[in-house]
C-alpha cells in the first residue's frame, strides 16, 4: 500500500470529508445570516463521496472525518456512513455535528460502524445559544448529546468556540457539562474564515492560554499523552476521566505535526485549513465515473501543494475568503 507524504517528510493519515455546505444552523462565526448554497450538481453525490473515501484509505488513511456545513441534514447520510464504515483499514471514522438531528441519527451511524462524534455545543444558555447559532434549540441538542450516550459511541466529544464578551464567561459552566455527562471536551479559538459582521476577531479573540487559566481556578489540569490524530492537545483532571482539549491556531500552531487534509463537498482538495492550496478531484471523478486509479494519482500528485504553515491574524485581515461551512468543519 503506498502512503501520502507531503514535501515535509509528513505521513497524511487523516482526511476530514465535507458532505454538504447547507446547515440547519446559522452560527456567527461560521456563516453569514443570508447564505448562498451550492447547486446540487455542483456537491459530489453519494456514490462519489464514498469513491473518494475509499481512494484515501486504499492510500494509508487510518482516520475519516465526515463534517458539513451540518452532515446529518445530508439526504441519504446514513448511506453514505455505511458503505464508508465497511473499508478496510480505516481505524477511526468520527463526524463533526451540531447535534440538532442526532435524536433520529444516532442509533444508525453507530450500527454503520461510526466510532466518535463531536458535537458543537458554544453556550449552555437557551437565549444566547440561538443568538450564536441564529436557528439552534438547545434542548434538541442536548437530547442528541444523551441519544449519542445512549447509542454507545466509544467517545464523545463537545466542541465549545469561545468568543471574549458572547460566551466566555461559561467556560467552567461547559466543563462542569462535560463533566457531569462524562464526556470530554475542545475549546477552540476562532478561525479567520470568511467575512463576519457580528463581531471584531480581534475583540473577541480568546486564546487557549485564556481557556486554561479560567478552567484551573476549579479544576488543575494534568497533561496527558492521549492523542486521536486529530489537533487537539489534551489534558485531564484528576477526579473525572473527561478531557479537556484545546485547539490553538493562533497561539499554538499545530502545522509541523499535521496529518490531515480536507475534501470539500464540491470535490476540492484542500491541502491546508490556513490557505487555498487546492485541487478539483470532481473534475478527475466524473471524467472517469467508477474508476479509482486516476482518483488515487492525483491525490498523490497533490501532496506537493500541501505548504508547511499556514498564517492566521485575529486583525480584521481575512486571508481566506470562504466561510467555515464551505471548508468542512
Amino acid at each position: 500500500m503506498s502512503e501520502l507524504i507531503d514535501d515535509f517528510d509528513r505521513r497524511i493519515k487523516y482526511v476530514r470529508i465535507s458532505v454538504t455546505d447547507r446547515c440547519d444552523f446559522r452560527c456567527v462565526y461560521c456563516m453569514s445570516e443570508e447564505m448562498t448554497f451550492l447547486p446540487r450538481d455542483q456537491v459530489l453525490s453519494i456514490e462519489e463521496l464514498s469513491l473518494v473515501a475509499r481512494a484515501f484509505t486504499e492510500l494509508g488513511v487510518e482516520k475519516i472525518r465526515l463534517t458539513g456545513g451540518e452532515p446529518l441534514v445530508r439526504r441519504n447520510i446514513d448511506e453514505l456512513v455505511s458503505n464508508i464504515g465497511a473499508l478496510e483499514g480505516l481505524r477511526d471514522f468520527t463526524m463533526t455535528t451540531n447535534g440538532a438531528q442526532l435524536r433520529r441519527y444516532a442509533s444508525s451511524l453507530r450500527q454503520s460502524g461510526m466510532q466518535r462524534l463531536n458535537i458543537s455545543l458554544d453556550s449552555l444558555d437557551p437565549e444566547r445559544f440561538r443568538e450564536l447559532t441564529r436557528t439552534g434549540n438547545l434542548e434538541k441538542v442536548i437530547d442528541g448529546i444523551r441519544a449519542a450516550k445512549e447509542a454507545g459511541f466509544e467517545r464523545i466529544k463537545l466542541n465549545a468556540v469561545i468568543l471574549k464578551g458572547r460566551n466566555d464567561d461559561e467556560i467552567l459552566d461547559l466543563v462542569d457539562f462535560a463533566r457531569h455527562e462524562e464526556i470530554d471536551i475542545s475549546f477552540i479559538e476562532e478561525m479567520p474564515l470568511g467575512n463576519v459582521s457580528e463581531h471584531s476577531r480581534q475583540e473577541t479573540f480568546c486564546s487557549s492560554d485564556e481557556v486554561r487559566s479560567i478552567i484551573e481556578t476549579r479544576y488543575p489540569l494534568l497533561s496527558s499523552a492521549e492523542n486521536t490524530g486529530g489537533p487537539s492537545r489534551y489534558y485531564r483532571m484528576a477526579d473525572s476521566a473527561s478531557r479537556i482539549g484545546f485547539i490553538s491556531p493562533h497561539s499554538h500552531n499545530f502545522c509541523d505535526s499535521c496529518n490531515r487534509v480536507r475534501v470539500t463537498c464540491e470535490g476540492r482538495l484542500l491541502l491546508c485549513l490556513g490557505n487555498e492550496h487546492s485541487t478539483d478531484l470532481r473534475s478527475v471523478i466524473r471524467q472517469y465515473p467508477g474508476e479509482i486509479e486516476p482518483l488515487k494519482q492525483k491525490i498523490r500528485e497533490s501532496m506537493s501543494l500541501k505548504p508547511h504553515r499556514h498564517h492566521f491574524t485575529t486583525d480584521g485581515d481575512v486571508q481566506i475568503v470562504r466561510f467555515m461551512n464551505m471548508t468542512g468543519g
